[in-house]
């Protein structure tokens, strides 16, 4: 019995009869005949391309596609150690910064399948997921993980991964670097005159929140205004209202939030308590969600390159399931100035 014989698929397809059109399984064996060649040579067309010569390996691979044949994917495992999946793992699908993300994933993976895990925000739940992820994928995605590098590299062990949005020692990441775009906002905010600003601070223990914090804390420093931190704050609709009742016991005129769905919790804080963005207070977020665009006043924010993070994302990943050398990445977000900012009053 042949090492990589491709195990035939469940889908019928057309092959031409004696007389007419007929519907028949195709199968390697079916396009073997056809072209004179054994079965194994076909099988391994599929599964080792580079043992079968450039012209048969073409010939058998025109043939299949005329007679509709698709190798089994159970098959192609078997015979090669490969699933042509990846897993990507996000910590909760019900935040709006996520779905445009997993799109961009889905669109630069190509043919490649994605399984999608959602942790649903409980970093305690991310290693069980990872282990079941690693007996179905080549490589995985892990975006904005919450589990601490400890427990993601052992939950990892040798399957190819990629980190998003966090940096993790040994493992290729690809981050969104928000300092140059946050220090934009900054100078934007100034040139409003605002002196006296607030930073609500996201999430204990976010990558994101830390990396954040401390480009808005370097801009400061830059500069003549007063900084005040507040928080720590739920990176939520209900931690930006949070954060907007402990803006009002300051005089700051303009805050910059965590995410965009944390500011725009702290707009409908401050409206609730009888203030106007931006005619009492700016607030600036981060992430360009589609929330953001769609918000009255519309968000001020920091734009997350999301289609070139997947697709570098996605490169890198196929570089480290190819065994080839990887190198982490960073990308630079652009400030987008809207109408949730206006001069201080």
């Amino acid at each position: 019995m042949d090492d990589t014989v491709v195990v035939p698929p469940q889908d019928l397809g057309t092959r031409p009869g004696r007389k007419g059109l007929t519907v028949a399984k195709v199968t390697i064996y079916s396009i073997a005949e056809e072209l004179g060649v054994h079965a194994s040579t076909v099988s391994r067309a599929f599964s080792r391309p580079d043992l079968v010569k450039d012209d048969v390996r073409q010939r058998v691979l025109d043939t299949a596609e005329r007679l509709g044949f698709q190798p089994s994917r159970v098959a192609r495992r078997l015979a090669t150690g490969s699933t042509g999946a990846i897993g990507l793992l996000v910590p909760d699908i019900t935040n709006p910064f996520f779905p445009p993300l997993v799109r961009e994933i889905q669109a630069a993976a190509g043919e490649v399948t994605v399984v999608l895990v959602d942790a649903q925000g409980s970093a305690e739940a991310e290693p069980a997921l990872i282990a079941r992820l690693r007996a179905q994928v080549d490589g995985i995605l892990l975006a904005s993980p919450l589990a601490s590098d400890d427990v993601l590299r052992e939950a990892i062990g040798s399957t190819p991964t990629v980190v998003l949005n966090r940096e993790i020692h040994d493992l290729p990441s690809v981050v969104s670097d928000m300092s140059t775009a946050l220090h934009a906002a900054g100078d934007y905010v100034y040139g409003n005159g605002h002196r006296r600003v607030a930073l609500l601070t996201g999430t204990v223990g976010s990558w994101a929140a830390e990396q954040r914090r401390d480009a808005i804390r370097a801009w400061a420093a830059t500069t003549d205004v007063a900084l005040t931190e507040l928080g720590p704050f739920d990176a939520s609709y209900d931690g930006g209202r949070a954060a907007a009742s402990a803006l009002l016991d300051t005089d700051a005129t303009a805050a910059f939030a965590f995410d965009d769905l944390t500011a725009c919790g702290v707009i409908a804080g401050l409206a609730e308590a009888g203030e106007r963005v931006p005619d009492d207070r700016s607030v600036i977020g981060c992430d360009d969600v589609l929330l953001a665009r769609v918000v009255t006043p519309t968000l001020s924010t920091v734009r997350t390159p999301n289609e070139e993070l997947a697709q570098t994302a996605i490169a890198t990943l196929q570089a480290a399931v190819a065994g080839e050398e990887t190198a982490s990445a960073r990308l630079e977000g652009t400030f987008e100035p809207r109408q949730s900012i206006a001069s201080a009053a």
